[in-house]
């Protein structure tokens, strides 16, 4: 294993201090390959955190692009936009779902969920409606998505938090119940189909089926975000699709634009209607060079088939790990490799934060969330062989790591 040893990347004196960086700056990419500025090469296994669907300089992707820039960048959605009716087809006809909405971030398109699930129970004559939502969930960073995410640190120094929410275990359907029994505010329920950010959990499937017949039974809005786990990540369009229900409310972001912003708010029956002129908007959300994006990802990932890509390439990589890892499997030092297609997350019994740099420094992008879980979120079009190259990097760093004494 070849180790390089990164020279600081400068930095800027006039950035806000908001992310805890590592120290590479990385100039292109290829594929599924990227270049820092001093010519080091890395495997990337992130994806820009689930977001570079396509790797990175797809020349489709990259013609259309430039095509588009030729003509419009943004107007305004004063005016129709031919490419967000485009775009807005295609993401219903994947989802059976009915009307979208569309923002630029996964953050807006999950505050859009609130909106309308507020405005849902303001219908109904609900004075203070109240959304269920999940422990270790992540929605985003605003204070109203912030409220609705189940991690108290990152919560820590924002308070007031919004009002409205009720908190319960995942995979629980007995605690759904309890938590809402009696309760009249109840208008929605709101969770992540595999939550990202708090340890890759996956929904389980029969835990979907009897949160929409429960949903269904009380007249509640299910609102699924798949801001990181759709757009074909998990060998389906979106995650919650494994379990063969609907959603009345789907948030989307992150791959849908292969690297351009977009986010969206996909809608069925119930919720098509809720938002009428002047309840919501956003200034770039759908502007024509977003929306090429969206278009070109779907089209390049059809014609590519990397929905069956993911499902191949990811199983193989999954597999490829549990044997590596299988010793540490047995003994509780690895706790669980789970996931889907490819969206994976590697539980430590021990914090392992520090494999980041140790994996830059083997020339491999992944990230740490939860503190103790390694997720891995490559671009859909990653091949068997380089599953086999991540494995051949991680696994010994991870095995290592385990040795050390606490």
């Amino acid at each position: 294993m070849t180790t390089v040893t990164p020279t600081v990347a400068p930095t800027s004196p006039h950035v806000m201090p908001t992310y805890g960086r590592l120290p590479i700056a990385l100039s292109h990419g290829q594929g599924c390959n990227v270049w820092d500025i001093e010519g080091r090469q890395y495997l990337d296994a992130l994806g820009g955190i689930a977001v570079n669907t396509l790797g990175h300089n797809h020349p489709q992707l990259v013609a259309a692009l430039q095509d588009q820039v030729t003509k419009l960048i943004h107007t305004s959605n004063y005016y129709h936009i031919p490419l967000q009716e485009e775009l807005a087809k295609l993401l219903v006809e994947r989802s059976g779902m009915t009307n979208v909405f569309f923002c630029s971030t996964g953050l807006e398109a999950n505050e859009a969920a609130l909106k309308l699930a507020r405005k849902f129970g303001h219908d109904k004559g609900i004075d203070r409606p109240e959304i269920v939502v999940y422990e270790k969930a992540f929605h985003g960073r605003s204070i109203a998505t912030l409220s609705a995410t189940g991690n108290p640190k990152v919560q820590a120094g924002f308070g007031p938090l919004v009002e409205g929410f009720i908190r319960v275990p995942i995979n629980n359907i007995a605690a759904l119940k309890a938590a809402t029994e009696g309760n009249s505010n109840v208008v929605a329920v709101f969770f992540e189909a595999i939550q990202g950010e708090g340890g890759i959990h996956p929904m389980h499937l029969d835990y979907l089926r009897d949160v929409r017949a429960l949903c269904d039974a009380n007249d509640w809005l299910m609102m699924v975000d798949e801001v990181q786990c759709g757009m074909g990540r998990t060998g389906k369009w979106f995650a919650h699709q494994w379990a063969g229900v609907h959603p009345d409310v789907m948030p989307l972001a992150k791959g849908l634009g292969s690297g351009v912003p977009v986010g969206a708010v996909v809608a069925g029956p119930k919720a098509a209607a809720i938002f009428q002129p002047g309840n919501h908007g956003s200034t770039f959300g759908g502007n024509p060079l977003a929306m090429r994006a969206g278009v070109e990802t779907i089209r390049i990932m059809e014609a590519q088939d990397l929905l069956a890509n993911a499902t191949s390439v990811g199983a193989h990589l999954k597999t490829g790990l549990q044997k590596a890892l299988a010793a540490e499997l047995a003994s509780g030092a690895v706790k669980e490799i789970r996931g889907q297609g490819l969206m994976l997350g590697i539980e430590l019994s021990k914090p392992c934060t520090v494999l980041t740099q140790q994996c830059v420094d083997h020339g491999l992008l992944i990230s740490v969330t939860a503190e103790t879980v390694i997720r891995l979120v490559p671009p859909l079009i990653l091949t068997a062989a380089q599953a086999d190259q991540i494995v051949v990097i991680l696994c010994p760093l991870i095995t290592a790591l385990l040795k050390e004494t606490a």
